[in-house]
């Protein structure tokens, strides 16, 4: 499905089932995109996650249910996915200012928020740095976390860091590998990719700090995993993280995809390269994202 047309579509599908326990996983699974896809566009073309959206809807519609009926406040807070008055009315004051009652007896204002309506200009001019690679399986190795969503992206870092500083700051400062961990690390270039694997389901996937495997023994803990093998798109980044691999991540969703008439998204799992030969401050570091595709039908 063309890429802009998913996102208008799951829109459509959350503005159907607002009153519904609806999830990113439902509005993924009704357009036929990995949720974690969805998420990330979503996120990027929007600057909002799905979940955020669904929330802000649910309170704007609430608020309105409040100044045009006489429903009581616990009938619209269950209508809206919130189990008790108390939870309903501290969300709805976090996001209008004002409590329920305020709104229904004393006319105070609330935070108007419409349904999204995705429009994309397209810049001319300067081509991103894609190729579309054929990749045979590869098995990767590496230290495995599952993230939610709709936190993801603010906690990855620190994953990152946790892990450099246990198991890879040693190897990296030139030292011999002091324990099987600092082996694998350093046998198999583990930190080459960070990989997220969107197959668990409930808002959730897994994300693996890893590189390719060589063989071996695998230290308990860690995951051996067989990256399938398709096409890809690649785009290189040349410049200092994480500003230059956000930059392109950002035109990736918001130019590349939706101007795409040759190729979609397919899969369900995205790959970030690092080159462990730079640093990640230097001008001219070197890093790239890696996109499943598909040509389309």
């Amino acid at each position: 499905m063309e890429w802009l047309t998913c996102i208008r579509k799951a829109i459509g599908y959350i503005e159907a089932h607002l009153q519904d326990d609806i999830s990113v996983q439902d509005a993924a699974e009704a357009v036929h995109i990995s949720p974690f896809f969805l998420q990330r566009g979503f996120s990027v073309m929007t600057g909002m996650g799905v979940g955020e959206y669904i929330r802000s809807r649910r309170l704007y519609e609430a608020a309105l249910d409040l100044k045009r009926t006489e429903d009581k406040v616990i009938d619209i807070a269950l209508r809206f996915g919130y189990d008790t008055p108390e939870s309903f009315a501290k969300a709805f004051a976090r996001f209008h200012g004002s409590s329920p009652m305020q709104v229904r007896n004393a006319g105070a204002p609330i935070h108007v928020f419409l349904p999204l309506r995705i429009n994309v200009q397209l810049h001319g001019g300067n081509e991103m740095n894609c190729r579309i690679r054929k990749q045979f399986s590869m098995k990767v190795i590496g230290f495995q976390k599952v993230f939610e969503n709709e936190t993801a992206y603010a906690e990855i870092p620190a994953f990152w860091d946790e892990v450099i500083a246990k198991y890879t700051k040693n190897i990296y400062a030139g030292d011999p590998p002091a324990n099987a961990y600092e082996k694998a690390v350093a046998d198999n270039s583990i930190g080459e990719y960070g990989i997220c694997i969107d197959d668990l389901g409930d808002g959730r996937f897994r994300y693996l700090i890893a590189g390719r495997y060589a063989g071996g023994q695998v230290p308990e803990g860690m995951v051996v995993y067989e990256v399938p093998a398709g096409d890809w798109a690649v785009f290189e980044c040349c410049g200092p993280l994480p500003q230059a691999l956000q930059s392109v991540n950002t035109r990736i969703w918001q130019e590349w995809l939706p101007g795409n008439e040759e190729y979609e998204l397919a899969g369900n799992v995205n790959i970030e390269w690092y080159d462990s030969t730079g640093k990640t401050t230097d001008e001219d570091y070197r890093s790239a994202i890696w996109v499943p595709v598909r040509k389309k039908a």
